[in-house]
């Protein structure tokens, strides 16, 4: 099975020029009152998604809510001629890369309208797209996505298990930014079991310095959060993995975190897979992700995930699937 994609990371990335949006944009904005015509609640799921999560290509949207790519490109295109969603194409080196989509103007004023605030209070700006495409993290932002899509689209064909939950860096920084700043939060279910975790996307061009100053972080986390979630570590290579291990089996012992890594290299598209190795001693050989919360009884997720009054309807964890299944139109 082919393994994740690596993220782009400076000049030798297969990300080295961007185009920009790849089709004609409509004349005119499509009317918000009108969009309720045609919009289902899984084109409202989908624009909340790429508000949350920025990005996602067309073969990540059809896995997680649709019942083959072609039914998903083409519902995917009705809701960029009604300027729901955008999109754009990367120019690659060597091959053509798929489409990208983001949240259109009309998506954004819709969701605006749900939560009853402006275009300016959602974050949205007209340059939304462009500074997407653009971005030196696109490649990385596109590695955490792949990555819990997955693990989010698994469900679909193993009921009971898959993702019950999964916050966006940007939501993981609105509610912990003051001590940590993950690049993903989740939670991984297999019937009752549960496995809380933060994820740290290693693109290896951090030093591992850089990487072991986090660990205090996630210290003062769980002790002020009176919570302690897994911290799984994925990276680029087997060799990154190993550099990394060794630089912080000794620190993650002495702060009692509890930390799995893996790579591209192992991960495969089933990254709930037995690709995932334990840092804290004993037996490290890797192991499935369940096996993790088996092995960490003492794992639990912090208490400040239920909605509060100050949420709205785009400040409230998406859920990783669409509500209801629903015909592919």
């Amino acid at each position: 099975m082919p393994a994740l994609p690596r993220p782009a990371v400076g000049p030798g990335s297969r990300y080295t020029a961007r185009a920009a949006t790849t089709r004609p944009r409509p004349a005119r904005h499509t009317d918000v009152a009108a969009l309720s015509r045609i919009l289902t609640a899984r084109d409202l799921w989908l624009a909340r998604m790429l508000h949350e999560h920025r990005v996602l290509t067309t073969r990540q949207i059809a896995s997680l809510a649709f019942t083959s790519p072609r039914s998903a490109q083409r519902r995917l295109r009705t809701l960029h001629q009604h300027a729901v969603l955008d999109s754009f194409r990367p120019l690659t080196q060597t091959g053509s890369a798929p489409e990208h989509y983001t949240l259109g103007p009309a998506g954004a004023a819709v969701l605006a309208a749900h939560a009853g605030c402006d275009l300016a209070d959602l974050g949205w700006r007209p340059t939304h797209t462009g500074r997407i495409a653009y971005s030196p993290s696109l490649g990385h932002d596109l590695g955490v996505n792949e990555l819990l899509t997955h693990l989010a689209a698994h469900s679909r064909t193993t009921p009971g298990t898959g993702l019950s939950l999964w916050l966006s860096e940007r939501s993981c920084a609105r509610r912990w930014g003051d001590i940590i700043r993950p690049d993903a939060y989740a939670h991984w279910h297999d019937g009752d079991q549960l496995l809380p975790f933060f994820l740290e996307y290693d693109t290896g061009s951090q030093p591992l310095a850089r990487v072991e100053a986090k660990l205090a972080g996630y210290a003062a986390f769980a002790t002020s959060a009176n919570a302690q979630p897994a911290l799984l570590i994925h990276t680029r290579t087997a060799s990154r993995d190993q550099a990394i291990r060794r630089r912080l089996a000794a620190p993650a012992r002495d702060l009692g975190l509890y930390i799995a890594t893996s790579s591209a290299d192992f991960t495969t598209s089933s990254p709930w897979g037995p690709w995932w190795s334990p840092l804290d001693g004993g037996d490290t050989r890797r192991t499935t992700l369940i096996r993790l919360a088996d092995r960490w009884t003492e794992l639990s997720p912090p208490s400040d995930l239920e909605p509060t009054d100050a949420d709205t309807a785009v400040t409230l964890p998406v859920p990783p699937l669409p509500p209801v299944p629903e015909a592919d139109v």
